[in-house]
C-alpha cells in the first residue's frame, strides 16, 4: 500500500454542503455552519460543516462524493492531524474560512502476470508511479528470452507511449482498460492487485535475447575494502552517495545494518531509482536491491518530513517548529525512528555488532544515513552537488501480507499484540494506528506483527498519544510471564545513556516523560494489569479530556516547590501513580 495526493476537481460551493443547522427539541436553531476550504493536490474545494460535526462525518461526506474511503483519508489543520474521528470539528479549532489539507492513501502496486505465446508465465510488480521505460525493462529482465528491450514499442490508442510517461497517466480511471501494443507476437497481460484495470501487451519476437553490456552513461564507483571485522566504508560515485551518518565513532554498526546500507547502494548503483511512497504525510522512498525486483529498504529524509521545508505533499511549513503531533519537532522524525530500534532490546542479551538479535517488539533495523540521488524531492532543482545531499533514516523493508488496518484483529496472536503494546506504552507513541503495524505469515502459517513508523515516539507531551490496539480483544488479556520478565528488566536511565552514546541526547521534557511512561508500564505490569488498563491511563478518551497520567503529572508539578529537582518530581509522580493504581479493581478478583 502507498499514499497518493489526489487532486479533486473544483466543484460548486454547495456541492459538499450539509444542513447548515441542527434542530433542538422545539425546532430552534442550535448550531450554525462554518465554511472551510479543503485543499487536495492543488485543488481547493469549499465545504460547509457544523462545529458539532465529527471528523468521521466530514470524511464520510468526502467518501460519498469522491469515493475516497474514510480510512484512506488524513486531514491536517494548522499543522495538526485530525486523528480522532469521534472528536467534534470545533475541538480542533476549525473556524469560518480556515484551510484543511487532505492527503489520501491509495494503492499504487500492480501485480503483473506476463504470458507468452509459448505458454511461459512471468510475474512481477509495478507501481503506477513507474514510467513506461521501467515497464519495458521489467518485461525484458523477467523474461530474458521473451523480449529485447530495444525492440519494444508500446502503443496506446494508436499513439506510441513515451518511456518517461508514468503508468498512472494511462490508468487514471479505476475501470479503464489499456491496450499496449509492441511489434510482433507474445501476449502480456497485467492483472492489478485491486482489479483497477487490465493491461494487455502484444510483444515482439519471443526468442529475442536481452542485450548484454554496460549501459551508456553508467559511472564507475569505488568502495574501500572492508576491514576483517566488516566495518562499512562509504559508497560513492559521481552523482550517488550513500553512507552512514556517524555521530559517535566508538559505536560500530551491527552487521545487519552494514549489509542494509551495502545492498541499498548496490540497488541505486544498478540504476534502480527510489520510488516515493505516498504513505503518510512526509517523503518516504522505497529502495530496491541490485536486481530491481525486491524492495530492500525505506529512506525518509528529514527535510521532507510533514511540515518540513521540502515536504513533497504540500503541507505548510511549521510556524513554531512543532511537528504534526504535539510534543515533537519537525526534523526529528528520523532520529526517533532510529531510537525505537536502539531501544527495542532483544529478549536475552544485548544487541551487538556481531549478533544483531531481533528486538522484543520487532522494530526493523534502522540507521541514520546521508544519501545523494536525483529521484528525491528537490523543489529548488537538482545539480548533483553535495548541497542536494539528504540526511534521514534508512530502515529495512519488511516483507508482509498487508497491515493490521486491512484485516480484523481476531487472527493476531496475543503475544504479538502484547509486544507492540510494551513498545508503545514505554515510548509514549503518539502515532500508533493499525496502518503502521505490518502483518507477516511464515511458511508454517504463523502470524507475526511488525511495528513501523516511529517518528512520533518519545514526545514531550501526551496530548496526541493514541494506540489502536487498545480496543483489540488481546489488549484485555494479562501479560505472560515472559513478557513480565522483559518489562522488569527495562532500565530507563540506561536507555537514556544509550541514546546519548548513539548521538541523541534526549531533550529534558522528552526524557522526563520517558521516565514516567516506563514507570507506569513497570508498575502496571507488576500489579498484573492488562495492556488495556495501562494504555487507557495514557490515552485521552476525547480530544479535550486529559488522560489519567496527564492529571498525575499536573498534580505532581503543582505539589513541587520552586527549588525541587527532577528526582523530587519523579518521587511525587510515583506516589500519585501508586495511589491511583491501588484504587483500580484487582485484575484477579
Amino acid at each position: 500500500m502507498s499514499m497518493a495526493s489526489v487532486a479533486l476537481s473544483p466543484i460548486s460551493n454547495d456541492a459538499l454542503t450539509i444542513r447548515s443547522f441542527l434542530l433542538g427539541q422545539h425546532g430552534c436553531l442550535v448550531d450554525e455552519s462554518i465554511r472551510i476550504y479543503l485543499t487536495v493536490g492543488g485543488s481547493v474545494v469549499p465545504i460547509r460543516v457544523l462545529g458539532s460535526e465529527t471528523v468521521a462525518s466530514v470524511k464520510l461526506r468526502i467518501q460519498n462524493r469522491k469515493g475516497f474511503f474514510i480510512k484512506n483519508q488524513k486531514l491536517v489543520f494548522d499543522g495538526r492531524e485530525l486523528a480522532r474521528n469521534n472528536s467534534r470539528v470545533w475541538e480542533y479549532g476549525l473556524a469560518d474560512g480556515t484551510v484543511l489539507h487532505l492527503v489520501l492513501r491509495l494503492s499504487d502496486l500492480q501485480a503483473i502476470t506476463v504470458k507468452t505465446v509459448c505458454g511461459k508465465e512471468f510475474e512481477f510488480h509495478v507501481e503506477r508511479s513507474r514510467n513506461v521505460g521501467y515497464l519495458k525493462k521489467q518485461i525484458a529482465e523477467k523474461g530474458n528470452d521473451l523480449l529485447d528491450l530495444k525492440d519494444q514499442e508500446l502503443i496506446c490508442d494508436g499513439e506510441e507511449l513515451q518511456d518517461q510517461c508514468q503508468i498512472k497517466k494511462y490508468c487514471r480511471n479505476n475501470d479503464s482498460v489499456i491496450h499496449l501494443l509492441v511489434r510482433k507476437s507474445a501476449k502480456v497481460r497485467a492483472k492489478p492487485v485491486d482489479n483497477d484495470f487490465e493491461l494487455w501487451i502484444l510483444a515482439s519476437d519471443p526468442n529475442a535475447k536481452e542485450a548484454n553490456g554496460e549501459e551508456k552513461g553508467v559511472r564507475r564507483w569505488e568502495m574501500q575494502p572492508d576491514n576483517p571485522m566488516g566495518s562499512l566504508s562509504k559508497h560513492i560515485c559521481r552523482d550517488l552517495i550513500l553512507e552512514p551518518l556517524t555521530i559517535n565513532p566508538k559505536i560500530e554498526l551491527p552487521l545487519v545494518v552494514r549489509h542494509l546500507i551495502r545492498t541499498t547502494f548496490s540497488g541505486l548503483y544498478g540504476g534502480n531509482q527510489p520510488v516515493r511512497s505516498s504513505e503518510g504525510c512526509g517523503g518516504a522512498y522505497f529502495m530496491f536491491d541490485s536486481s530491481g525486483q525486491e524492495y530492500i529498504s525505506v529512506f525518509k529524509p528529514v527535510d521532507e518530513e510533514p511540515m518540513a521545508m521540502n515536504n513533497p505533499n504540500g503541507l505548510p511549513e511549521s510556524k513554531d517548529g512543532e511537528g504534526l503531533k504535539k510534543g515533537t519537532h519537525v526534523g526529528e522524525g528520523a532520529i526517533r525512528e532510529v531510537a525505537a530500534y536502539i531501544l527495542d532490546h532483544p529478549r536475552t542479551g544485548p544487541r551487538s555488532v556481531y549478533h544483531a538479535n531481533r528486538g522484543f517488539s520487532g522494530v526493523p533495523p534502522t540507521t541514520m544515513v546521508k544519501c545523494l540521488h536525483g529521484s528525491f524531492h528537490h523543489p529548488d532543482g537538482y545539480d548533483g552537488s553535495t548541497e542536494n545531499l539528504k540526511i534521514g533514516s534508512l530502515q529495512m523493508y519488511m516483507k508482509n501480507i498487508g497491515s493490521c488496518e486491512e484485516m480484523g484483529p481476531s487472527a493476531f496472536p496475543i503475544e504479538e499484540v502484547h509486544k507492540i503494546s510494551v513498545l508503545d506504552i514505554r515510548l509514549a507513541n503518539a502515532d500508533r494506528h493499525a496502518g503502521n503495524i505490518l502483518v507477516n505469515r511464515d511458511n508454517d502459517g504463523q502470524i507475526s506483527l511488525i511495528p513501523i513508523d516511529h517518528g512520533y515516539c518519545l514526545p514531550s507531551k501526551l496530548e496526541d498519544c493514541t494506540f489502536d490496539w487498545l480496543y483489540w480483544p488481546q489488549a484485555r488479556q494479562p501479560y505472560s510471564i515472559e513478557t513480565l520478565e522483559y518489562i522488569k528488566s527495562l532500565d530507563v536511565e540506561e536507555d537514556i545513556k544509550l541514546l546519548k552514546l548513539h548521538g541523541w541526547e534526549l531533550p529534558p521534557d522528552c526524557a522526563r516523560l520517558f521516565r514516567v511512561s516506563t514507570m507506569l508500564l513497570k508498575k502496571g505490569a507488576q500489579r498484573g494489569l492488562s495492556p488495556f488498563a495501562i494504555g487507557s491511563m495514557m490515552c485521552r478518551e476525547t480530544l479535550k479530556k486529559e488522560s489519567v497520567i496527564e492529571l498525575i503529572i499536573q498534580e505532581a508539578e503543582e505539589a513541587m516547590d520552586s527549588g525541587s529537582n527532577g528526582t523530587t518530581f519523579l518521587e511525587a509522580v510515583a506516589s500519585l501513580m501508586d495511589r491511583h493504581l491501588d484504587e483500580l479493581p484487582s485484575p484477579n478478583p
